[in-house]
């Protein structure tokens, strides 16, 4: 069925993530809440951070009232385009995701070394004691 509100793609709305233009998407449609963001009651950086992503979950969990939902739409722009994100590649792990893990890896070693070290001292104490 053919909609009469623009489609937009949840790439092109991740794109407007910053306080002077600001998108979300609640259950398949786009909001452009730009204008909202310094009313909000629990702050902008509640709705910044559900930016790029489907916000539908944190909405309802936050228990809105109908005059929210009601001001909210308002705000509707258009639609989530399914199509858009039905076709677009799957993601993967980051290319540097090796290169951190060995990084992180390097930087906590002294944790391990030093559970062992603990264990051999409390075992050599352990066994002079007998």
């Amino acid at each position: 069925m053919p909609t009469l509100t623009k489609l937009y793609s949840m790439k092109e709305a991740s794109q407007h993530n910053t306080k002077d233009d600001c998108w979300i998407v609640i259950d398949g449609k786009v909001y452009d809440v730009s204008t909202y963001l310094d009313d909000h009651p629990g702050g902008d950086d509640v709705i910044l951070a559900t930016t790029g992503k489907d916000a539908t979950d944190e909405f309802e969990d936050a228990g809105h009232s109908k005059d929210a939902k009601e001001l909210m739409e308002t705000m509707c722009i258009g639609e989530l385009d399914t199509d858009a994100s039905a076709s677009a590649e799957p993601e993967t792990q980051p290319t540097g995701y090796p290169e951190k893990l060995m990084t992180l890896t390097k930087q906590y070693w002294a944790v391990p070394a030093a559970v062992v070290g603990f264990s051999v001292v409390v075992g050599i104490l352990y066994l002079r004691k007998k």
